[in-house]
C-alpha cells in the first residue's frame, strides 16, 4: 500500500511539472520584427502573430503572407498566423521543444522547429534543414490590456540597472 501511494505521489508531481513547463513557454515574445503569442493548442503549442513592427503610416493588418510558397495563401494578412505546426507542449530533458515545423514568414517555407528555453527566461528558435539551423532568441513579455481597448508591453526579464 505505501509502495502505491509513493508511486501516485511521483504521478502527481511529474504531471504537476508538465502543467509547470506548459505555463513557461506560454505568453507573448517579442521577436526581431513582430510580438508573437505562444499558447496550448490541444496537445501541441502553437505561435500566433499578435502584432508586426511598421513604420508609423503602415497599418500592420495590411501586411500580407506575400512569400508564402501555396500562392492561394499569399493574400492572407500576417497577423493570427500560426508559426508552429506539431510540436509537442512538453519540454524534454534539455528544456527544449524539438520536432514539429516553424513557418519562417520572410522567405515563406516551413522548417524542422527547434525550441529552446533558457535559463534567463529567452528563447531561441531555430529553423532546421538537415543539420544546419538559423534562427533568432525571443524575449518574454507581459502585455497589459487597457480598459480604452490599448494594449501595453514591458520586457519581462530585463534587469533593473538596464535602460532602453
Amino acid at each position: 500500500m505505501r509502495k502505491l501511494s509513493l508511486l501516485l505521489v511521483f504521478f502527481l508531481v511529474a504531471g504537476l511539472r508538465v502543467t509547470a513547463s506548459d505555463s513557461w513557454i506560454s505568453g507573448y515574445w517579442l521577436t526581431s520584427d513582430s510580438i508573437v503569442h505562444i499558447d496550448n493548442c490541444g496537445e501541441d503549442l502553437c505561435a500566433k502573430i499578435e502584432h508586426i513592427f511598421v513604420a508609423e503610416d503602415v497599418d500592420p493588418d495590411s501586411i500580407l503572407d506575400s512569400h508564402n510558397s501555396n500562392i492561394e495563401e499569399r493574400s492572407r494578412p500576417l497577423i493570427g498566423i500560426n508559426l508552429l505546426q506539431g510540436i509537442s507542449r512538453q519540454f524534454d530533458s534539455s528544456n527544449s521543444f524539438k520536432g514539429g515545423t516553424i513557418y519562417n514568414p520572410r522567405d515563406g517555407k516551413s522548417y524542422k522547429a527547434k525550441l529552446q528555453l533558457h535559463d534567463d527566461g529567452n528563447l531561441t528558435v531555430q529553423g532546421c534543414v538537415l543539420f544546419l539551423c538559423d534562427g533568432e532568441t525571443w524575449r518574454p513579455l507581459s502585455v497589459t490590456l487597457h480598459p480604452d481597448g490599448s494594449h501595453t508591453a514591458v520586457l519581462k526579464n530585463i534587469e533593473q540597472d538596464t535602460e532602453l
